[in-house]
């Protein structure tokens, strides 16, 4: 195998070759990674170990991943060694080509330079003051479900329907109406698209007018078209806006070194917090819900600490810390079912990971899914229990054993966010209502975040809420 060089310290040397996973003689794994991307890296790291290569494609076509499913290895991606592993693949092109190149796609200075323009916003008194928002959309899904039909809710519908209106509402203020009901008909288009050419090994150009390419520039236009004119207004206001919506503050933020964001690159940064504020959200919601409906002795212990905190108020940014059991729960729901469930990068240079050796301009994929179930550290892996993540438990385990914010350098700047959205809205929902799982298991697939593939109902029984526990939010009218 012919193998290019690397100079930084883990990676210099030769390795042993990397193990393969067989594959069908023509296609590789293709059709494997097509049916069951997940299942399929998991299958190879149980029979290979910590760096696998996966081949898909025909001859002439095929593409090889190497796969790094160890937590150390995982480090050296993400952190140690993240100059050396760049977001250079082909998946990661066609997401800054329909959501732009904001802070989840963009590279060198760019990121550096929009990080920094944007790091004051995510200060944790800064989010902590989000949390009024969320409670306020909270309460109208709690309020709404009064309704639902033989009691009965798909919470995964649900939980994207409130995660969107929230990071809406912060994002856009009074404007919310507008955006919400634009974001949910044209993302899951533009996801689709993003994903069906992220994973072909050829791509007609966009700009043939097939069906496809159509669909995906018409909803492209609809959603950049209600930003430009909410951005527009807020240029236009000046001075003069005195909104404390993200958008506002995204428009005044600017520095000596860093200038100020153009029109262009606020819509960027608009439409990845828009795509990454609400369907990781939503998924870790969604999950930590059904896992309770599945666990009625957790769902119980979750419902004491609330009531036990709360009382009758309702919960405030400060209760994240008074809430740890709960937190236990959403911590344990993204182990499970990582919203990220496999990340890319391509290597710059040869690295030693493992003892293997992975070569220069390799596909690199790190799967929280495959590493959030490795039975060294989560005994018992398909096991629900939330008590993994108490501080001792954590403590005894490598860094990178759980990383569904990513790690390094790169890591999600609204992790604190994502915790204080998912620790308020479960309260404020747990408090008002049980859950009897309808559909024991949910069918998921990776698409830009992981997917559900089928109804994920609940039956939710109206629990008696204490006065006051949807008073003083703001709640808007129940849609």
């Amino acid at each position: 195998m012919a193998l290019g060089t690397n100079t930084g310290g883990a990676g210099a040397g030769a390795g042993t070759e990397v193990p393969a996973l067989s594959g069908a003689p023509l296609l590789g794994s293709l059709h494997d990674l097509k049916s069951d991307s997940l299942g399929t890296y998991l299958r190879a790291q149980q029979r290979h170990g910590d760096v696998v290569r996966v081949s898909a494609g025909p001859p002439g076509m095929r593409a090889d991943l190497y796969c790094v499913f160890s937590p150390e290895g995982v480090q050296q991606v993400l952190a140690s060694e993240a100059a050396n592993f760049r977001k250079d693949n082909a998946f990661y092109q066609e997401v800054r080509e329909s959501f732009g190149n904001g802070l989840l796609t963009s590279q060198d200075e760019d990121y550096l330079r929009q990080r920094r323009l944007v790091q004051p916003l995510f200060t944790r008194r800064r989010v902590d003051g989000y949390a009024g928002a969320v409670a306020a959309e909270t309460a109208s899904v709690v309020t709404a479900w009064e309704e639902a039909l033989d009691g009965i809710v798909d919470v995964s519908d649900e939980m994207t329907h409130l995660a969107l209106r929230a990071v809406a509402r912060i994002l856009f203020g009074t404007d919310v109406e507008a955006t919400a009901d634009v974001v949910a008909r044209c993302f899951p288009v533009i996801t689709d698209y993003v994903l069906r050419r992220g994973y072909s090994p050829a791509n007609i150009p966009r700009n043939w007018p097939t069906p496809g390419n159509r669909r995906a520039a018409a909803a492209m236009d609809e959603l950049y078209g209600v930003c430009d004119r909410i951005i527009g207004q807020r240029r236009r206001a000046g001075a003069d806006a005195s909104g404390e919506d993200l958008l506002t503050l995204l428009a005044a933020a600017r520095s000596s070194d860093d200038g100020e964001f153009d029109d262009g690159e606020l819509r960027d940064q608009v439409l990845i917090f828009l795509l990454a504020g609400h369907e990781t959200t939503a998924t870790s919601l969604c999950f930590a819900l059904h896992l309770l409906a599945r666990h009625p002795e957790q769902q119980d212990r979750a419902r004491e600490e609330i009531t036990r905190v709360l009382g009758g108020r309702p919960p405030q940014a400060s209760d994240l810390e008074r809430l740890p059991y709960l937190s236990q729960v959403v911590k344990e729901a993204m182990r499970l079912y990582p919203a990220a469930p496999v990340i890319g990068r391509k290597a710059v240079a040869a690295t030693r990971i493992g003892g293997h050796t992975v070569p220069a301009g390799a596909d690199v994929i790190l799967a929280p899914w495959v590493t959030h179930r490795r039975p060294e550290h989560w005994p018992d892996p398909e096991r629900f229990d939330p008590d993994r993540f108490t501080p001792e438990a954590e403590a005894g385990r490598p860094r990178y054993a759980w990383f569904p914010f990513g790690g390094g350098p790169r890591a999600c700047i609204g992790q604190h966010f994502s915790m204080l959205e998912s620790v308020i809205a479960l309260a404020m929902i747990l408090r008002a209502y049980s859950f009897e799982a309808v559909d024991a298991e949910i069918p998921v697939g990776a698409g830009i975040t992981l997917r559900t593939e089928g109804p994920a109902r609940c039956r939710v029984r109206r629990l008696d809420t204490p006065p006051g526990a949807l008073a003083s939010v703001g709640a808007p009218p129940v849609r």
